[in-house]
């Protein structure tokens, strides 16, 4: 049986950076604030006529190639997380694929919100160990700047979320020693309106939006703050020591951990309750804010680029949000 291996990484984030100072001229909110709840100094927003959801992670895809030796007509199929599609439909795999030249070969686009990345990182670890495909790109890409409420009134939220995206090139290897260990998923739908957008949705009385559904608050993100950090801290530790269990480590074996971006707070509790070193943990909320489903290959190609991974070294990619959907991937690198 082939296992899958990470030979290429990539990410994209637009030129556009809104510090805290420039979100404070917008609404009730401070640098301090900001930085004391969530760690995120600044981070990027999309540049409307440049950057496209399917753009950006069509320049990280590129990125991750490069440096994997390969060109796109190698690729056999796209597997593509984002919650921030161009279009309601179809998927912006599809447009990636199109810009990639790579029309016929089969794209999945999966809506798993923070955990996209590492579920679409499982999708591609199957179809490898069935030996169906051979070379599989994996995205994570968002646009989140333009459906945020950057007025009081959302200002909780809006401060939270930057955009961005990230790519992996997946390969089939007969290398038992660097590779794929294992993954893990899981969700709870009982929770599913602790973090939600209601609108726009198909089961509604009229096709378009209304003033009601508007003025209602349909279109905004709905976020039960605390529900969803006491979730995360047991969620995120769940994931991770299942990942460990699975293969006989323990956290002390970690090389480093890359977890999703979502806010310092978690990260940090995360570490301190698993026992973890601060260098255990690679962390860079601080520049991006919560990039959604690009944070985690967004994190993990700069760990890669600073020398923080390198070869041999034991990476457990961990994420939880909304759905409630959690994760865990374990790499020998």
């Amino acid at each position: 049986m082939p296992y899958s291996k990470i030979t290429g990484l990539g990410f994209y984030v637009p030129e556009n950076v809104v510090t805290n100072d420039d979100l404070s001229k917008l609404m009730d909110t401070s640098d301090q604030w900001i930085r004391e709840r969530t760690g995120i100094q600044e981070r990027r927003y999309f540049t409307y006529g440049k950057d496209t959801n399917a753009s950006m992670a069509t320049a990280a895809a590129r990125q991750a190639l490069e440096r994997a030796g390969l060109q796109p007509s190698d690729v056999d199929m796209i597997v593509y997380a984002t919650i921030t599609p161009d279009y309601f439909f179809p998927g912006s795999a599809f447009l990636m694929q199109r810009e990639l030249d790579l029309i016929g070969i089969p794209v999945i686009d999966i809506r798993e919100q923070c955990s996209g990345f590492v579920y679409a990182l499982s999708i591609a670890d199957q179809f490898i160990k069935t030996s169906t495909y051979k070379t599989i790109l994996v995205i994570g890409a968002e646009i989140q700047s333009t459906w945020t409420d950057k007025s009081n009134k959302g200002r909780n939220v809006a401060v939270i979320f930057g955009d961005g995206a990230g790519a992996a090139v997946v390969q089939a290897t007969e290398d038992p020693t660097h590779r794929v260990l294992s993954t893990h998923l899981h969700a709870d739908g009982r929770f599913a309106e602790d973090l939600f957008v209601k609108d726009p949705g198909s089961s509604r009385p009229v096709r378009s939006a209304t003033k009601e559904m508007v003025d209602e608050g349909g279109f905004e993100v709905i976020m039960n703050g605390n529900a969803v950090f006491k979730h995360a801290v047991v969620r995120f530790a769940e994931a991770i020591n299942e990942a460990l269990d699975a293969n006989g480590y323990k956290p002390e074996d970690i090389s480093l951990l890359v977890p999703h971006q979502a806010n310092i707070r978690i990260s940090e509790y995360i570490r301190q309750q698993m026992g973890l070193r601060e260098d255990q943990v690679y962390n860079n909320i601080h520049k991006y804010g919560n990039t959604t489903a690009a944070s985690i290959p967004i994190a993990l190609t700069e760990a890669w680029e600073e020398g923080r991974v390198k070869e041999g070294d034991l990476v457990c990619l961990a994420a939880f949000g909304s759905g409630f959907t959690w994760a865990s991937a374990l790499i020998k690198w």
